[in-house]
């Protein structure tokens, strides 16, 4: 697939959250993260969903949800400023979990940017909001949704949610995906293993690589964010030349650590076109079909 380079290596954040002192505590932490996934050798490094929501404990007092959008939205340009220099020093893609922010419009968004290694950033809002992001926060989900490219090709980003959603991980793969991030943020166990076995079974049916990066602990005094499980996992078809599990590598549950994955896209290559099974050619369009009418 073009002249692109064959092998990304993979970072995913198992990522803590706590209270912040300040902007600049926020700052270190993500370079710390940053600068060991360069260290490692990494080409991309996958933050979690809404890990900035820590952000709000800076105001040290209690803020209600129906204000936490307008109080993240005050950061926008320094998370954007701080993932885009941290991509720019070490050379690789920092996938920036997500941050609310209001758009243009001034609606509620829960955002991923993704900087590259220039320094350009991809905006990608997600799709689907979950009903707690809607009651609480007043989220309300995007209406475009593309594939990037980098080095490695296209990639994308999916947050969450959108996972469980098989049309929109089609299309993804249709238009160049190989590669999808996800970023996510789960409360329990149950909601864990929602995004992760229907981001296995994408794996399977589309022939594409996932890396989920989720957040641990607990964050008081931020409303909605109360406690976080997550077992970030790199997850590949199920095939020969891939995973036994079809999981290249997962964190353990409750602990904040970086989990890596090299992904070798010439095997997606090979597997879409010679594998055990071959999910994507075998489609019977002739009897149905999905649609994208995003923008």
């Amino acid at each position: 697939m073009g002249d692109f380079r064959k092998t990304a290596r993979v970072a995913c954040v198992q990522y803590a959250l706590h209270a912040l002192p300040d902007y600049a505590a926020f700052e270190a932490k993500v370079a710390h993260f940053v600068a060991v996934a360069a260290s490692y050798a990494a080409d991309f490094v996958v933050f979690p969903e809404m890990f900035t929501l820590q952000l709000l404990t800076i105001e040290h007092r209690d803020v209600p949800a129906g204000q936490a959008v307008a109080a993240l939205d005050t950061y926008t340009a320094r998370v954007k400023a701080t993932f885009a220099e941290l991509a720019r020093r070490h050379r690789l893609h920092v996938v920036g979990g997500t941050h609310f922010l209001r758009d243009g419009a001034g609606v509620a968004r829960n955002v991923c940017f993704t900087a590259t290694p220039e320094g350009a950033l991809h905006a990608q809002a997600k799709i689907h909001a979950t009903p707690s992001e809607r009651d609480a926060w007043g989220i309300a989900g995007g209406d475009a949704a593309e594939p990037f490219m980098t080095d490695f090709g296209p990639v994308a980003a999916t947050v969450c949610y959108d996972v469980e959603f098989p049309e929109l991980q089609r299309h993804l793969v249709r238009t160049g995906a190989r590669i999808v991030f996800v970023p996510f943020c789960t409360d329990d166990r149950r909601g864990y293993m929602r995004v992760r076995l229907c981001a296995q079974a994408r794996a399977v049916e589309n022939q594409c690589y996932l890396a989920l990066a989720g957040n641990v602990g607990v964050l008081p005094h931020v409303a909605n964010m109360d406690i976080q499980y997550a077992e970030s996992c790199l997850l590949t078809p199920l095939d020969l030349p891939f995973a036994r599990d079809g999981v290249a590598e997962i964190a353990p549950a409750g602990t904040e650590t970086l989990v890596f994955a090299d992904f070798g896209l010439d095997a997606i290559d090979r597997a879409r076109a010679a594998g055990t099974v071959r999910n994507l050619a075998d489609r019977r369009g002739d009897l149905y079909r999905t649609a994208w009418t995003g923008k």
